[in-house]
């Protein structure tokens, strides 16, 4: 690894952490530079792991210390969630490269598309047990094996679940996300291990960053204009590396 190629893990994680923990799409970043690194896509989707673990350890601690709450059910909601991911890590592992680098160049489309959509003003309350419903259970199966598999823009699907279907407002939706994300990210990463397509150099110098990004999002209070700008940054990020991914 040159110190080039560190600056760059460095600067996109930390981007990357910040984006994950205030909304989604950190890892339409990191996955694709590590590809553009040269580590091919199997292990890139690997060595990525490393760094979303990470700065989700970052940000549940940064949650816990200023006082989240409702870890149980967050816990509750992560076992269909780990159940899912290890089936996409595993289908993630028996997909050729080329197959991959489509899916991403698709999946990176459609959650492009995804964040610019308006978010919906919703009644929201407090979580409860007894709303913990089959069918939400099925859809954090769903994340999970979608978040297993790619993991890119995962933090759009626990929107949709989290604050559309279950109405829990973001606030608590980003502290639910974080919980949840690492207790299933933590088995898929196992999965890659053992089948050797992890590059530790890489995903720990990503990981410092993400880490890092992840704790400046827990501390900054953003303003709408500021969120507005760091959207619009990270959609024209994205909308280069679909276009690199394109012309191969």
């Amino acid at each position: 690894m040159t110190l080039l190629e560190a600056l760059a893990l460095l600067t996109i994680g930390t981007l990357a952490g910040f984006i994950n923990v205030l909304a989604a799409g950190g890892s339409m970043l990191t996955l694709p530079l590590l590809m553009f690194l040269g580590l091919p896509p199997q292990a890139a989707n690997g060595t990525n792991r490393v760094s979303v673990a990470l700065q989700s350890v970052s940000a549940v601690a940064s949650f816990l210390r200023a006082g989240a709450s409702h870890l149980g059910l967050s816990l509750r909601l992560s076992v269909p969630a780990v159940i899912g991911s290890l089936a996409g890590a595993w289908l993630a592992l028996q997909t050729d490269d080329a197959l991959f680098e489509a899916i991403l160049i698709a999946v990176m489309a459609g959650s492009a598309v995804l964040m610019l959509l308006p978010q919906p003003r919703v009644e929201t309350r407090p979580l409860t047990a007894e709303r913990l419903t089959p069918a939400v259970y099925l859809a954090m199966f769903a994340i999970g094996l979608y978040g297993g598999f790619i993991q890119i823009g995962v933090g759009i699907l626990f929107i949709v679940v989290l604050y559309r279907m279950l109405k829990i407002d973001l606030a608590q939706v980003n502290v639910f996300k974080v919980l949840i994300v690492l207790v299933y990210t933590l088995p898929a990463l196992a999965i890659f291990l053992v089948n050797d397509q992890v590059r530790w150099g890489y995903g720990l110098v990503l990981a410092a960053g993400s880490m890092l990004g992840a704790w400046l999002a827990v501390k900054v209070n953003m303003s709408a204009r500021g969120a507005l700008v760091v959207k619009w940054l990270t959609l024209a990020v994205i909308a280069a590396i679909i276009l690199r991914l394109l012309l191969g």
